[in-house]
């Protein structure tokens, strides 16, 4: 099939995939109505906060890009910044944990670098943005510890236990991404899958057909972190980044409820650590059971939860999980249209 006709296939799948979406939407449209007036002019923002989020992907990608050919990346800013936002609405579309977007970006960034480097800039970013969520995930923790030494937050067995949990997840993480920027992943998943019933022999042919560029693949991966530490921090800081500005659409929607304890410049810091508290606990929660279309369901009770934890109202988590719901198919309509956009 030509990539022609598989750009034609994806942008068919996304089209697809938003209409079952809106069709399959968890609220009526008389309360979707209701929630939209209720957030107003705030949807400016609250949209708008991702041009910046999507852009810090887009330079983290870039840095991976350069890092891995060796040099300045043969393709714009805008383009990489376009099949950013149309990757992330092919993952955000599909189920198995979003693997829409990387087949997508792996087609066409090979027009303009070869396919095997193509391969490894594109599973070399998604590790770089799976690494960046575990470090949000573990510098969240130490956020908690904080307000609660203060005693803005309360701290109780429970809390410190799952806590303590999460951090030995993350401490797993950093151990487990440590090994595959050291040795590569392609060979390592191709391992695991080998396990899966019924995969054996597919797996064996495919490595026995394609051990050469397997082995390319692997050494450019593990190249990124051996020999040019600064794009491959360079790329984790832009990730890391993104999803500090992220936090800032639940800081919009919590201050359009009045919640800002007690206003000025502190107050606005507090509760712009309790929106990336919040963020990161969804997060989680999501990723943890990323198997299915948009997290339908996970993201709802991700944000009830973390928002409750908090001693905010349940009511406050629906309207946020609703409002980001809205937000995200805003951005998959983009995303998918942007991909008949020529550069």
């Amino acid at each position: 099939m030509s990539k022609r006709n598989l750009n034609n296939l994806f942008f068919l799948l996304g089209v697809v995939a938003v209409v079952v979406m809106l069709l399959t939407f968890d609220v009526s449209f008389v309360e979707l109505w209701h929630h939209l007036c209720h957030a107003g002019y705030w949807l400016i923002p609250i949209i708008g906060v991702w041009f910046l989020v999507y852009g810090l992907n887009a330079l983290a990608w870039q840095a991976t890009i350069e890092g891995n050919i060796g040099g300045k990346a043969p393709l714009s800013f805008w383009r990489i910044y376009r099949l950013t936002i149309t990757g992330y609405a092919l993952n955000y579309a599909t189920p198995v944990g979003g693997l829409g977007g990387e087949p997508y970006r792996i087609m066409e960034l090979s027009k303009d670098i070869d396919s095997q480097r193509a391969t490894s800039s594109v599973i070399l970013y998604a590790m770089m943005h799976f690494f960046a969520h575990f470090w949000f995930w573990f510098v969240s923790i130490f956020i908690y510890l904080a307000l609660a030494a203060i005693g803005d937050l309360p701290m109780t067995t429970a809390i410190a236990v799952t806590l303590a949990v999460i951090v030995l997840f993350c401490l797993l993480a950093f151990y487990l991404f440590s090994k595959g920027y050291s040795h590569g992943l392609v060979k390592y998943v191709l391992r695991i899958v080998a396990n899966i019933p019924g995969l054996k022999r597919w797996t064996q042919r495919l490595q026995s057909r394609h051990a050469e560029a397997i082995e390319n693949i692997d050494r450019q991966i593990a190249s990124l972190h051996g020999q040019d530490k600064k794009a491959f921090y360079k790329s984790l800081f832009y990730e890391f980044m993104s999803r500090v500005v992220q936090s800032s659409e639940v800081l919009f929607m919590l201050l359009l409820f009045g919640i800002d304890n007690g206003g000025g410049l502190y107050g606005l810091a507090i509760t712009y650590l309790h929106s990336i508290l919040i963020v990161a606990f969804t997060t989680l929660f999501a990723n943890l059971i990323g198997f299915l279309p948009m997290q339908l369901g996970v993201q709802e009770g991700g944000f009830v939860l973390s928002i409750a934890a908090l001693g905010l109202s349940a009511a406050l988590g629906i309207f946020v999980s609703i409002i980001c719901r809205v937000r995200e198919i805003i951005w998959i309509v983009v995303g998918i249209a942007l991909m008949k956009i020529k550069d």
